[in-house]
């Protein structure tokens, strides 16, 4: 923990929000370990929070003190042409793309400067609480984002590769589509558990048995596979578990580089979408939420305050038994 000073509106386009409740996300974790190479030494981390609004740049009109707010992940000014075709993680501007607690001082603090204030908070309804919008702005955008551009159609089968908390909110959002079956391959006995106990509908798979059930498709494969572990062996899996033609959607962040084995798979003849979510459906998805047809709640095992925030990560890092998130109350 470290005493920095309150940070002030220095663009006509900033708000400054107050947090009320962030959470640990398993970047700041790449973070941490120096998987991240443009991340600035010093910045205060955090880019999953809600707060309230105390004070706007002279040209922001969207927000206003008092709103209580999500804030994306990403900073976009919603001119360039990547933001005006929706790209927003591709931002022109030099603060662009993710900057919050990557490059500039982010949300596990009391209160953060938000650039581009009209693109990076959207107003939380009155009837959908601080918890139920935490992952709104980062794992819950991701989790839309992925289900969005995998083409999901009525009668696919999706594989979704990993249950942590990413992973379970792209399962939400793949759930919306409404596929002919969804399975989830996860590892974890406890993670296995959790999906089973909350989401009776969807097949649990761990990965040595991954691809022997997905042989057995009708179409001898997934047809959509999103592969959001980011394991040593993920990749792999995710390609050999799609059927020839299908779609793998990569959102996992790897700490090592991944492979492309082109003569192994050639004939398959996949389609790969990878990177990192366009954050700018974070309005439709608090609509979702106020709707009642999204709920993260759950996801939430474990709450701190923000002083006891060095435990937190101590936990998370360890990955004790039942840890999927953490809120951090600040």
């Amino acid at each position: 923990m470290t005493e920095k000073d309150k940070p002030v509106i220095s663009d006509s386009k900033d708000a400054l929000v107050r947090v009320t409740l962030g959470s640990i996300c398993t970047s700041d974790l790449h973070i941490k370990h120096g998987s991240v190479p443009r991340a600035v030494s010093g910045i205060t981390v955090g880019h999953e929070m809600v707060g309230i609004v105390e004070s706007v740049g002279a040209a922001v009109r969207k927000v206003k003190p008092g709103d209580r707010v999500t804030v994306n992940v990403e900073t976009f000014c919603g001119e360039c042409f990547f933001c005006r075709n929706g790209y927003v993680n591709n931002c022109t501007d030099p603060s662009g793309g993710w900057a919050l607690g990557c490059r500039i001082d982010g949300g596990q603090a009391e209160y953060v400067r938000v650039p581009y204030a009209d693109q990076g908070l959207d107003v939380i309804p009155e009837s959908v609480t601080d918890e139920q919008a935490l992952f709104v702005g980062d794992v819950l955008a991701t989790g839309f984002w992925a289900a969005r551009i995998s083409e999901i159609k009525p009668d696919d089968t999706v594989l979704i590769i990993g249950a942590g908390p990413t992973g379970i909110c792209t399962l939400l959002c793949v759930m919306l589509k409404c596929p002919g079956r969804v399975i989830v391959c996860e590892k974890s006995p406890e993670r296995q558990d959790f999906i089973r106990r909350h989401y009776p509908s969807v097949e649990v798979v761990a990965p040595e048995d991954c691809l022997q059930v997905m042989s057995a498709c009708e179409r001898g494969g997934a047809d959509v596979v999103i592969e959001v572990a980011g394991a040593d062996d993920t990749f792999r899996l995710a390609w050999e578990s799609a059927r020839p033609n299908a779609i793998v959607t990569v959102v996992a962040l790897y700490d090592t580089p991944q492979v492309l084995p082109l003569p192994d798979m050639y004939g398959k003849n996949l389609i790969f979408k990878t990177g990192g979510v366009d954050g700018c459906d974070c309005a439709e998805i608090l609509s979702l939420i106020e709707a009642g047809l999204i709920d993260t709640t759950p996801l939430i095992t474990h709450r701190f305050t923000l002083s006891e925030i060095e435990e937190a990560y101590r936990i998370f890092e360890n990955k004790l038994d039942g840890v999927i998130k953490i809120a951090v109350e600040c």
